[in-house]
């Protein structure tokens, strides 16, 4: 929710200080209607042009991101690693196929269902259920494994960046879409000339609103926007290099917890379990299971 204090400091220490240094808002509240007509309308209008409908919609999908924040909290990574241990418990103890019904049915099995919010992002078990798949294969390579789940990765990791940069394309637009609806205020002054100074310096303070708008949008608004989609992408991201981790440790043999503590270590550090909660939720599962 930063995004609406970043927009009232913006708003009102940018129009405050206007107000407070003797400028007038009549005209700028004048020309605000048509000016933002011509520069959102011209902005919004290339970027329909530029994209299609399936980015569109990621976009949009991008500004709520933005509003809400990243999706993976604290608590989720706790759950992930608490899904991932039994998963390598139960690898280790009893070989692939006892994971069998997980990997091939994980919306009907019983350990996934016990973290909804992981089960539900079709990236994270798809990454999970193929890379278990692979090593019933005999796939069991670590380097070639780590090979692939990075190729996975970087794929995922550019389809999620693509709206931010088609966001970014539009902020850096706006500047010049401004100069255009200030340059047909320009021409609608000339046309006026013979009007008293007072009209025409109504009309030229009017035409430059457009400019100040197309900065104002492009630096104070849509670039800050794409910039913090940007930085959630890549902190989402991170839920899916943990899960890399975990099962090339997998692959390379190690022990359930050794595992997990690897797969710990990629978490970001505001978001990482204590090691003895791990520990302690290690247990818990182990007894229920037992």
């Amino acid at each position: 929710m930063t995004v609406f204090l970043g927009l009232a400091m913006v708003f009102g220490l940018v129009f405050g200080g206007f107000i407070l240094s003797g400028g007038k808002m009549d005209i700028v509240l004048h020309a605000l209607p048509f000016e933002g007509m011509m520069i959102g309308g011209a902005a919004i209008g290339a970027f329909v042009i530029a994209n299609s409908m399936a980015m569109l919609k990621s976009a949009m999908a991008g500004v709520v991101k933005v509003i809400k924040g990243p999706k993976w909290k604290g608590k989720d990574y706790e759950d992930l690693l608490s899904l991932m241990y039994e998963l390598a418990r139960i690898y280790k103890q009893s070989g692939i196929l006892a994971l069998d019904d997980h990997i091939e049915k994980p919306n009907e099995s019983e350990i996934f269902s016990r973290y909804p919010k992981v089960q539900h992002d079709h990236f994270a078990i798809e990454l999970i259920t193929d890379s278990f798949r692979m090593l019933s294969m005999q796939f069991d390579d670590r380097f070639q494994t780590e090979d692939v789940i990075n190729r996975k990765l970087k794929k995922h990791h550019h389809e999620a960046l693509a709206s931010s940069h088609a966001i970014q394309t539009m902020a850096d637009g706006l500047p010049a879409i401004g100069i255009v609806a200030a340059v047909l205020g320009v021409i609608k002054t000339m046309s006026s000339i013979d009007q008293p100074p007072e009209v025409l310096g109504g009309m030229i303070g009017g035409a430059l609103v457009g400019t100040f708008l197309g900065v104002f949008l492009a630096y104070c608004m849509v670039q800050p926007i794409s910039g913090r989609l940007k930085q959630i992408e890549e902190e989402d991201g991170n839920f899916y290099v943990v899960i890399r981790d975990i099962f090339l440790a997998i692959v390379a043999n190690h022990p359930p917890n050794i595992c997990i503590e690897i797969g710990r270590g990629a978490i970001p550090t505001r978001m990482q379990p204590n090691f003895y909660a791990v520990e302690e939720s290690q247990r818990a599962l182990a007894s229920s299971s037992s």
